[in-house]
């Protein structure tokens, strides 16, 4: 088993569609590490987690950004603060003279254990759009990929070419590749 370090059960429902059922919501919301690198505050984020959960059980962690390129990347590492503070209707704002606006989502997972701590990334390359769908969540109504905006994908769309998606199949694929160093986890 792996606990996913999180208080957000879609982000759950996504990996567990990589990693199975063996994976649960360990609901924590552990101090983040200020730094432009996602996977710096990833891993001081698994750490941490891990520590919190009695430091038996694999911990994985997840820090996402939202990079627009016509802002130089903002919100980019603070992406959930701004949009907890401005939302969506605050980024279209700040887009409005942009035609198109590109942007790409960027993820990385921590995993932590007792031997390590390693992590592992995945992007996407979209366009800013205004709001459509009502599936996902954060940036998913407003960041569109081939035509379809996140939040119109269903989970198994999503998955399969989204920033989490490819990130967390990486981890799948490393932890199927050492079984001994990794077993309970699969």
């Amino acid at each position: 088993m792996v606990l996913f370090a999180t208080t957000n059960a879609e982000k759950v429902r996504e990996a567990q569609a990589y990693l199975g059922s063996t994976v649960e919501q360990f609901d924590y919301d552990y101090l983040e590490l200020q730094s432009e690198s996602l996977s710096e505050i990833a891993i001081s984020g698994a750490q941490e987690a891990f520590q919190a959960a009695g430091g038996t059980q694999p911990v994985i962690t997840d820090d996402s950004g939202i990079f627009i390129d016509d802002i130089g990347g903002f919100p980019g590492p603070y992406s959930s603060y701004v949009y907890h503070t401005i939302g969506l209707s605050g980024i279209l704002t700040l887009l409005e003279e942009f035609d198109s606006p590109r942007a790409y989502f960027r993820t990385s997972i921590a995993y932590c254990s007792n031997n390590e701590t390693v992590a592992f990334q995945g992007s996407i390359r979209g366009t800013i759009v205004p709001p459509r769908g009502t599936e996902g969540f954060g940036y998913d109504p407003i960041f569109e990929y081939n035509g379809k905006t996140l939040a119109e994908m269903n989970l198994t769309e999503k998955n399969a070419i989204s920033h989490r998606g490819r990130a967390l199949s990486k981890l799948a694929s490393w932890l199927d590749n050492d079984p001994v160093e990794h077993r309970g986890v699969r």
